[in-house]
Protein backbone atom coordinates (compact mmCIF):
# COMPACT_ATOMS: atom_id res chain seq x y z
CA UNK A 1 0.00 0.00 0.00
CA UNK A 2 1.30 3.51 -1.30
CA UNK A 3 -0.33 6.35 1.31
CA UNK A 4 -0.80 9.97 -0.27
CA UNK A 5 -0.99 12.60 1.46
CA UNK A 6 -2.98 15.65 -0.35
CA UNK A 7 -2.29 19.42 0.39
CA UNK A 8 -5.86 20.41 -1.38
CA UNK A 9 -7.58 17.65 -3.26
CA UNK A 10 -10.93 18.31 -5.47
CA UNK A 11 -13.12 15.39 -3.93
CA UNK A 12 -16.73 14.11 -5.65
CA UNK A 13 -19.36 15.81 -5.89
CA UNK A 14 -17.17 18.64 -6.40
CA UNK A 15 -16.01 20.27 -3.77
CA UNK A 16 -12.03 21.22 -2.62
CA UNK A 17 -11.29 19.68 0.73
CA UNK A 18 -8.03 19.61 2.93
CA UNK A 19 -5.35 17.85 4.02
CA UNK A 20 -6.63 14.73 2.32
CA UNK A 21 -5.17 11.45 2.93
CA UNK A 22 -5.68 9.03 -0.54
CA UNK A 23 -4.39 5.11 -0.10
CA UNK A 24 -3.50 2.94 -3.01
CA UNK A 25 -3.44 -0.37 -3.42
CA UNK A 26 -2.81 -2.47 -6.60
CA UNK A 27 -3.28 0.27 -8.77
CA UNK A 28 -6.97 1.48 -6.98
CA UNK A 29 -7.71 3.82 -4.06
CA UNK A 30 -8.72 2.09 -0.91
CA UNK A 31 -9.36 5.10 0.97
CA UNK A 32 -10.35 8.49 1.25
CA UNK A 33 -9.61 10.99 4.43
CA UNK A 34 -10.04 14.11 5.22
CA UNK A 35 -7.92 16.05 7.90
CA UNK A 36 -5.35 13.69 7.57
CA UNK A 37 -3.74 15.20 10.47
CA UNK A 38 -6.31 13.16 12.87
CA UNK A 39 -5.80 10.07 10.57
CA UNK A 40 -3.08 7.35 12.21
CA UNK A 41 -0.59 5.97 10.62
CA UNK A 42 2.57 7.47 8.73
CA UNK A 43 1.66 10.66 6.97
CA UNK A 44 2.80 8.77 3.33
CA UNK A 45 4.05 10.84 0.46
CA UNK A 46 2.99 14.43 0.65
CA UNK A 47 1.18 16.31 -2.80
CA UNK A 48 1.45 20.01 -2.74
CA UNK A 49 -0.98 22.20 -4.32
CA UNK A 50 -4.39 20.83 -5.17
CA UNK A 51 -4.56 17.28 -6.44
CA UNK A 52 -7.24 16.49 -9.22
CA UNK A 53 -8.10 12.95 -10.45
CA UNK A 54 -6.13 12.06 -13.26
CA UNK A 55 -7.00 13.92 -17.17
CA UNK A 56 -8.34 12.13 -20.27
CA UNK A 57 -7.40 13.03 -23.47
CA UNK A 58 -10.48 11.67 -25.20
CA UNK A 59 -9.00 12.67 -28.79
CA UNK A 60 -5.84 11.96 -30.06
CA UNK A 61 -3.51 11.74 -33.17
CA UNK A 62 -0.50 11.02 -31.60
CA UNK A 63 1.87 11.65 -35.04
CA UNK A 64 0.44 14.95 -35.64
CA UNK A 65 2.70 15.95 -32.78
CA UNK A 66 5.15 16.13 -35.50
CA UNK A 67 3.34 19.34 -37.30
CA UNK A 68 3.86 21.53 -34.24
CA UNK A 69 4.69 25.30 -35.50
CA UNK A 70 5.38 23.85 -39.38
CA UNK A 71 1.80 24.46 -40.74
CA UNK A 72 1.27 28.30 -39.69
CA UNK A 73 2.50 29.77 -42.89
CA UNK A 74 0.33 32.37 -44.51
CA UNK A 75 -0.31 29.93 -47.68
CA UNK A 76 -1.58 27.67 -46.02
CA UNK A 77 -4.62 28.91 -45.28
CA UNK A 78 -7.02 26.30 -44.46
CA UNK A 79 -7.99 22.94 -42.90
CA UNK A 80 -7.68 21.25 -46.18
CA UNK A 81 -4.42 22.60 -47.04
CA UNK A 82 -2.76 21.73 -43.51
CA UNK A 83 -4.19 17.57 -44.22
CA UNK A 84 -1.79 17.82 -47.41
CA UNK A 85 1.08 18.78 -44.73
CA UNK A 86 -0.03 15.80 -42.32
CA UNK A 87 -0.17 13.49 -44.99
CA UNK A 88 3.29 14.25 -45.83
CA UNK A 89 4.16 13.38 -42.40
CA UNK A 90 1.96 10.20 -42.28
CA UNK A 91 3.28 8.82 -45.36
CA UNK A 92 7.15 8.94 -43.77
CA UNK A 93 6.15 6.83 -40.57
CA UNK A 94 7.31 2.91 -39.78
CA UNK A 95 6.53 1.00 -36.60
CA UNK A 96 9.36 2.18 -35.13
CA UNK A 97 9.20 6.03 -35.80
CA UNK A 98 5.72 6.17 -35.24
CA UNK A 99 6.23 4.51 -31.92
CA UNK A 100 8.95 6.61 -30.73
CA UNK A 101 6.93 9.49 -31.63
CA UNK A 102 4.14 8.55 -30.07
CA UNK A 103 5.77 7.52 -26.91
CA UNK A 104 7.03 10.83 -26.63
CA UNK A 105 3.51 12.27 -27.40
CA UNK A 106 1.99 10.45 -24.27
CA UNK A 107 5.00 11.36 -21.93
CA UNK A 108 4.32 15.09 -23.09
CA UNK A 109 0.62 14.04 -22.53
CA UNK A 110 1.84 12.52 -19.03
CA UNK A 111 3.77 15.79 -17.70
CA UNK A 112 0.40 17.99 -18.37
CA UNK A 113 -1.32 15.54 -15.89
CA UNK A 114 -2.88 13.27 -18.64
CA UNK A 115 -3.31 9.47 -17.29
CA UNK A 116 -5.40 7.99 -19.69
CA UNK A 117 -5.49 8.58 -23.98
CA UNK A 118 -8.02 7.75 -26.95
CA UNK A 119 -5.96 7.62 -29.86
CA UNK A 120 -8.00 7.47 -33.06
CA UNK A 121 -5.37 5.34 -35.26
CA UNK A 122 -5.97 5.13 -38.87
CA UNK A 123 -1.96 4.66 -39.90
CA UNK A 124 -2.84 0.88 -40.06
CA UNK A 125 -0.62 -0.73 -42.97
CA UNK A 126 2.52 0.36 -44.81
CA UNK A 127 2.82 3.77 -47.16
CA UNK A 128 1.49 1.75 -50.02
CA UNK A 129 -1.27 0.00 -48.38
CA UNK A 130 0.33 -3.06 -47.89
CA UNK A 131 -0.15 -4.70 -44.67
CA UNK A 132 2.88 -5.19 -42.08
CA UNK A 133 3.62 -8.84 -41.75
CA UNK A 134 1.54 -8.55 -38.22
CA UNK A 135 -1.08 -6.52 -40.15
CA UNK A 136 -1.67 -4.73 -36.39
CA UNK A 137 1.90 -3.62 -35.78
CA UNK A 138 1.28 -0.40 -36.09
CA UNK A 139 -1.42 -0.24 -33.53
CA UNK A 140 0.65 -2.46 -31.18
CA UNK A 141 3.27 0.06 -31.15
CA UNK A 142 1.03 2.62 -30.03
CA UNK A 143 -0.13 0.53 -26.64
CA UNK A 144 3.69 -0.05 -26.41
CA UNK A 145 3.97 3.49 -26.44
CA UNK A 146 1.17 4.38 -23.97
CA UNK A 147 2.65 2.07 -21.85
CA UNK A 148 6.19 3.02 -21.86
CA UNK A 149 4.95 6.89 -21.18
CA UNK A 150 2.68 5.39 -17.99
CA UNK A 151 -0.58 6.31 -19.26
CA UNK A 152 -3.54 4.27 -19.94
CA UNK A 153 -4.98 4.13 -23.50
CA UNK A 154 -8.14 3.31 -25.45
CA UNK A 155 -7.26 2.43 -28.80
CA UNK A 156 -10.03 3.52 -31.17
CA UNK A 157 -9.14 1.23 -34.01
CA UNK A 158 -9.87 3.72 -37.15
CA UNK A 159 -12.18 2.18 -40.38
CA UNK A 160 -11.26 4.43 -43.10
CA UNK A 161 -12.76 2.99 -46.59
CA UNK A 162 -12.87 6.14 -48.83
CA UNK A 163 -11.26 9.13 -49.53
CA UNK A 164 -14.39 11.06 -49.67
CA UNK A 165 -18.04 10.08 -50.46
CA UNK A 166 -17.61 7.77 -53.45
CA UNK A 167 -14.20 8.37 -54.04
CA UNK A 168 -11.61 5.78 -53.68
CA UNK A 169 -8.17 6.23 -51.52
CA UNK A 170 -5.15 7.58 -52.98
CA UNK A 171 -1.87 8.42 -52.48
CA UNK A 172 -0.93 7.64 -48.11
CA UNK A 173 -4.50 7.02 -47.59
CA UNK A 174 -3.64 3.99 -49.39
CA UNK A 175 -2.61 3.00 -45.68
CA UNK A 176 -5.67 3.55 -43.69
CA UNK A 177 -7.83 1.35 -45.39
CA UNK A 178 -8.56 -2.35 -45.08
CA UNK A 179 -10.42 -2.51 -47.98
CA UNK A 180 -14.21 -3.46 -46.26
CA UNK A 181 -15.75 -3.26 -43.20
CA UNK A 182 -15.35 -6.93 -43.08
CA UNK A 183 -11.70 -7.09 -43.57
CA UNK A 184 -11.41 -4.06 -41.11
CA UNK A 185 -13.67 -6.05 -38.41
CA UNK A 186 -11.24 -9.25 -38.80
CA UNK A 187 -7.82 -7.31 -37.83
CA UNK A 188 -9.83 -5.54 -35.03
CA UNK A 189 -10.76 -8.95 -33.77
CA UNK A 190 -7.20 -10.27 -34.31
CA UNK A 191 -5.76 -6.80 -32.39
CA UNK A 192 -8.79 -7.10 -29.62
CA UNK A 193 -7.26 -10.75 -28.81
CA UNK A 194 -4.00 -10.22 -28.65
CA UNK A 195 -3.51 -7.09 -26.73
CA UNK A 196 -4.45 -8.00 -23.11
CA UNK A 197 -4.61 -5.98 -19.34
CA UNK A 198 -6.62 -3.10 -17.47
CA UNK A 199 -4.76 -0.39 -18.98
CA UNK A 200 -6.06 -0.90 -22.63
CA UNK A 201 -9.38 -0.50 -24.42
CA UNK A 202 -9.75 -1.45 -27.76
CA UNK A 203 -12.57 -0.17 -29.34
CA UNK A 204 -13.68 1.37 -32.65
CA UNK A 205 -13.97 4.41 -35.14
CA UNK A 206 -15.38 5.57 -38.07
CA UNK A 207 -13.42 8.17 -39.47
CA UNK A 208 -16.03 10.29 -41.06
CA UNK A 209 -19.13 10.02 -43.09
CA UNK A 210 -16.99 10.75 -45.77
CA UNK A 211 -14.54 8.01 -45.33
CA UNK A 212 -17.11 4.81 -44.73
CA UNK A 213 -19.94 4.28 -47.23
CA UNK A 214 -23.15 4.65 -45.92
CA UNK A 215 -24.12 0.63 -46.58
CA UNK A 216 -20.90 0.17 -44.06
CA UNK A 217 -21.83 1.67 -41.49
CA UNK A 218 -24.07 0.01 -39.57
CA UNK A 219 -21.40 -3.11 -39.40
CA UNK A 220 -18.89 -1.18 -37.85
CA UNK A 221 -21.32 -0.47 -35.14
CA UNK A 222 -22.12 -4.12 -34.83
CA UNK A 223 -18.05 -4.82 -33.71
CA UNK A 224 -18.29 -2.61 -31.51
CA UNK A 225 -21.94 -3.11 -30.01
CA UNK A 226 -19.99 -3.27 -26.14
CA UNK A 227 -17.23 -1.16 -26.59
CA UNK A 228 -16.72 2.61 -26.97
CA UNK A 229 -17.30 3.80 -30.67
CA UNK A 230 -15.85 7.51 -31.56
CA UNK A 231 -16.40 9.31 -35.28
CA UNK A 232 -15.38 12.43 -36.52
CA UNK A 233 -18.70 14.78 -36.96
CA UNK A 234 -19.37 17.44 -38.72
CA UNK A 235 -15.73 19.15 -37.98
CA UNK A 236 -15.98 21.03 -41.53
CA UNK A 237 -19.00 22.63 -43.23
CA UNK A 238 -17.86 20.79 -46.50
CA UNK A 239 -18.49 17.75 -44.91
CA UNK A 240 -22.41 18.61 -44.25
CA UNK A 241 -22.44 19.96 -47.74
CA UNK A 242 -20.92 15.93 -48.87
CA UNK A 243 -23.22 14.20 -47.16
CA UNK A 244 -26.30 16.44 -47.84
CA UNK A 245 -25.31 16.05 -51.63
CA UNK A 246 -25.20 12.22 -51.56
CA UNK A 247 -27.49 10.79 -48.49
CA UNK A 248 -30.10 13.88 -48.25
CA UNK A 249 -29.59 13.94 -44.52
CA UNK A 250 -26.57 15.38 -42.32
CA UNK A 251 -23.35 13.18 -40.62
CA UNK A 252 -25.57 13.28 -37.75
CA UNK A 253 -28.67 11.40 -38.85
CA UNK A 254 -27.10 9.93 -41.44
CA UNK A 255 -25.28 7.63 -38.03
CA UNK A 256 -28.53 7.67 -36.09
CA UNK A 257 -30.00 6.24 -39.51
CA UNK A 258 -27.38 3.61 -38.89
CA UNK A 259 -28.26 3.29 -35.31
CA UNK A 260 -24.74 4.30 -34.29
CA UNK A 261 -25.87 7.12 -32.00
CA UNK A 262 -25.78 6.04 -28.01
CA UNK A 263 -24.12 6.42 -24.80
CA UNK A 264 -21.28 4.39 -25.82
CA UNK A 265 -20.59 6.54 -28.76
CA UNK A 266 -18.19 9.67 -29.53
CA UNK A 267 -19.31 12.37 -31.66
CA UNK A 268 -15.97 14.20 -32.22
CA UNK A 269 -15.86 18.06 -32.91
CA UNK A 270 -19.55 18.40 -33.35
CA UNK A 271 -18.90 21.69 -34.67
CA UNK A 272 -21.12 22.60 -37.20
CA UNK A 273 -24.67 21.31 -36.41
CA UNK A 274 -28.17 22.38 -36.72
CA UNK A 275 -30.81 22.05 -34.15
CA UNK A 276 -31.91 18.95 -35.44
CA UNK A 277 -28.16 17.30 -34.82
CA UNK A 278 -28.05 19.11 -31.39
CA UNK A 279 -31.40 17.09 -30.15
CA UNK A 280 -30.44 13.88 -32.03
CA UNK A 281 -27.22 13.56 -30.33
CA UNK A 282 -28.51 14.80 -26.87
CA UNK A 283 -31.43 12.32 -27.03
CA UNK A 284 -29.47 9.23 -27.55
CA UNK A 285 -27.19 10.37 -24.61
CA UNK A 286 -24.03 10.67 -26.50
CA UNK A 287 -21.53 12.12 -25.80
CA UNK A 288 -19.29 14.48 -27.79
CA UNK A 289 -15.75 15.16 -27.44
CA UNK A 290 -14.64 19.32 -28.15
CA UNK A 291 -11.31 20.10 -28.96
CA UNK A 292 -11.25 23.72 -28.72
CA UNK A 293 -7.35 24.26 -29.10
CA UNK A 294 -6.97 22.38 -32.73
CA UNK A 295 -10.20 23.61 -33.87
CA UNK A 296 -9.15 27.14 -33.37
CA UNK A 297 -5.82 26.26 -34.72
CA UNK A 298 -7.32 25.32 -38.06
CA UNK A 299 -10.47 27.88 -38.13
CA UNK A 300 -12.76 25.11 -37.91
CA UNK A 301 -15.41 26.91 -35.70
CA UNK A 302 -16.73 26.89 -32.54
CA UNK A 303 -18.84 23.95 -31.50
CA UNK A 304 -22.18 24.17 -29.98
CA UNK A 305 -21.11 22.74 -26.83
CA UNK A 306 -23.23 24.17 -23.88
CA UNK A 307 -26.58 23.51 -26.19
CA UNK A 308 -25.37 20.05 -26.65
CA UNK A 309 -24.53 19.34 -22.62
CA UNK A 310 -28.31 20.98 -21.62
CA UNK A 311 -29.94 18.64 -24.62
CA UNK A 312 -28.35 15.77 -22.79
CA UNK A 313 -24.58 15.26 -24.42
CA UNK A 314 -21.83 14.46 -22.25
CA UNK A 315 -18.42 16.64 -22.83
CA UNK A 316 -15.21 15.11 -23.17
CA UNK A 317 -11.95 16.83 -24.35
CA UNK A 318 -9.60 15.73 -26.85
CA UNK A 319 -6.08 18.00 -28.15
CA UNK A 320 -6.28 16.46 -31.24
CA UNK A 321 -4.02 17.51 -33.61
CA UNK A 322 -1.37 19.09 -30.63
CA UNK A 323 -1.63 22.53 -31.40
CA UNK A 324 -0.74 22.63 -27.87
CA UNK A 325 -1.50 19.90 -24.92
CA UNK A 326 -2.98 21.08 -22.13
CA UNK A 327 -6.23 20.00 -20.97
CA UNK A 328 -6.72 23.22 -18.81
CA UNK A 329 -6.39 24.84 -21.77
CA UNK A 330 -9.21 22.82 -23.44
CA UNK A 331 -11.11 22.89 -20.44
CA UNK A 332 -11.62 26.57 -20.09
CA UNK A 333 -11.58 27.56 -23.73
CA UNK A 334 -14.92 26.18 -23.26
CA UNK A 335 -15.79 29.07 -21.67
CA UNK A 336 -13.97 31.35 -23.17
CA UNK A 337 -15.44 30.20 -26.59
CA UNK A 338 -18.76 30.63 -26.12
CA UNK A 339 -17.98 34.04 -24.60
CA UNK A 340 -16.51 35.21 -28.09
CA UNK A 341 -19.85 33.45 -29.92
CA UNK A 342 -22.27 35.30 -27.19
CA UNK A 343 -20.86 38.20 -25.61
CA UNK A 344 -21.96 36.69 -22.50
CA UNK A 345 -19.78 35.16 -19.27
CA UNK A 346 -20.75 32.70 -17.15
CA UNK A 347 -21.46 29.26 -19.20
CA UNK A 348 -19.92 26.97 -17.74
CA UNK A 349 -18.83 26.51 -14.00
CA UNK A 350 -15.83 24.86 -12.56
CA UNK A 351 -16.91 21.36 -11.18
CA UNK A 352 -18.89 20.83 -14.98
CA UNK A 353 -15.17 21.81 -17.02
CA UNK A 354 -13.42 19.51 -14.46
CA UNK A 355 -15.98 16.63 -15.14
CA UNK A 356 -15.59 17.01 -19.02
CA UNK A 357 -11.74 17.04 -18.36
CA UNK A 358 -12.01 14.34 -15.98
CA UNK A 359 -14.53 11.54 -15.44
CA UNK A 360 -16.65 12.07 -18.32
CA UNK A 361 -13.61 11.91 -20.32
CA UNK A 362 -12.18 8.75 -19.12
CA UNK A 363 -15.79 7.10 -18.91
CA UNK A 364 -15.91 7.89 -22.95
CA UNK A 365 -13.23 5.91 -23.42
CA UNK A 366 -14.37 2.52 -21.46
CA UNK A 367 -12.82 3.40 -18.38
CA UNK A 368 -16.03 4.19 -15.86
CA UNK A 369 -14.00 3.50 -12.98
CA UNK A 370 -11.82 6.56 -13.31
CA UNK A 371 -11.37 10.35 -12.88
CA UNK A 372 -12.62 10.67 -9.63
CA UNK A 373 -10.96 10.58 -5.99
CA UNK A 374 -12.81 8.04 -4.68
CA UNK A 375 -12.75 4.71 -3.13
CA UNK A 376 -12.46 1.58 -5.91
CA UNK A 377 -11.34 4.61 -8.68
CA UNK A 378 -8.58 3.82 -10.46
CA UNK A 379 -5.59 5.56 -8.03
CA UNK A 380 -5.25 8.67 -10.73
CA UNK A 381 -3.95 11.67 -8.72
CA UNK A 382 -2.71 14.84 -10.51
CA UNK A 383 -0.78 17.61 -8.76
CA UNK A 384 -0.78 20.96 -9.61
CA UNK A 385 0.85 24.15 -8.20
CA UNK A 386 -1.00 26.75 -6.22
CA UNK A 387 2.00 28.87 -5.87
CA UNK A 388 2.99 29.45 -9.75
CA UNK A 389 3.06 32.96 -11.08
CA UNK A 390 -0.11 31.80 -12.55
CA UNK A 391 -1.78 30.29 -9.97
CA UNK A 392 -0.21 32.13 -6.55
CA UNK A 393 -2.80 34.33 -4.51
CA UNK A 394 -6.24 33.77 -3.53
CA UNK A 395 -7.93 31.19 -1.13
CA UNK A 396 -8.16 27.59 -0.51
CA UNK A 397 -11.88 27.45 -1.43
CA UNK A 398 -11.48 29.15 -5.34
CA UNK A 399 -8.48 26.71 -5.63
CA UNK A 400 -10.02 25.12 -8.68
CA UNK A 401 -11.56 27.81 -10.38
CA UNK A 402 -7.56 29.09 -10.07
CA UNK A 403 -6.65 26.12 -11.67
CA UNK A 404 -9.18 26.20 -14.15
CA UNK A 405 -8.84 29.55 -15.57
CA UNK A 406 -5.60 30.36 -14.65
CA UNK A 407 -3.28 27.01 -14.36
CA UNK A 408 -1.38 25.28 -17.45
CA UNK A 409 0.69 21.80 -17.96
CA UNK A 410 3.81 23.32 -16.64
CA UNK A 411 2.01 23.65 -13.53
CA UNK A 412 1.83 19.81 -13.16
CA UNK A 413 3.94 18.56 -10.45
CA UNK A 414 3.29 15.00 -9.44
CA UNK A 415 1.24 12.59 -11.73
CA UNK A 416 0.39 8.94 -10.08
CA UNK A 417 -1.72 7.16 -12.91
CA UNK A 418 -2.91 3.67 -11.95
CA UNK A 419 -0.95 3.50 -8.70
CA UNK A 420 2.33 4.46 -10.74
CA UNK A 421 4.68 7.46 -10.00
CA UNK A 422 4.76 8.20 -13.46
CA UNK A 423 6.02 12.62 -13.09
CA UNK A 424 7.41 13.56 -9.49
CA UNK A 425 8.93 16.96 -9.47
CA UNK A 426 7.91 17.95 -12.61
CA UNK A 427 10.47 15.26 -14.36
CA UNK A 428 9.05 12.09 -16.32
CA UNK A 429 10.09 8.78 -15.85
CA UNK A 430 11.68 8.45 -19.07
CA UNK A 431 13.73 11.68 -18.82
CA UNK A 432 14.08 14.42 -20.76
CA UNK A 433 11.25 14.45 -22.65
CA UNK A 434 11.92 17.48 -24.87
CA UNK A 435 14.98 15.97 -26.10
CA UNK A 436 12.55 12.71 -26.91
CA UNK A 437 10.27 15.18 -28.84
CA UNK A 438 13.22 17.06 -30.71
CA UNK A 439 14.53 13.15 -31.95
CA UNK A 440 11.36 11.63 -32.47
CA UNK A 441 9.99 14.68 -34.60
CA UNK A 442 13.64 14.59 -36.59
CA UNK A 443 13.28 11.64 -38.01
CA UNK A 444 9.91 11.90 -39.16
CA UNK A 445 10.26 15.69 -40.50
Amino acid sequence: MTTYTCELAWLPPGRVAREVRVEVQGGRITAVSEDAGQVTGPPGERLPGLVLPGLANAHSHAFHRALRGRTHDPSQGTFWSWREQMYAVAARLDPDTYHELARATFAEMALAGVTCVGEFHYLHHGPDGTPYEDPNEMGLAVVEAAREAGIRVALLDCCYLTGGIGVPLEGVQRRFGDGDVQRWAARVDDLATSVTGEDVVVAAAVHSVRAVPRDQLAEVGSWSHTAPLHAHVSEQAEENEQCHLAYGVSPTQLLRDQGLLGPRTTAVHATHLDDDDVSLLGGASTYVCMCPTTERDLGDGIGPARWLRDAGSPLSLGSDSHAVIDLLEEARTLELDERLATGLRGHWGTAELLDAATAAGHASLGFPDAGRLEVGARADLVAVRLDSVRTAGGAPDDAATRVVFAAAACDVTDVVASGRRVVSGGRHVLGDVGRLLADAVAAVT
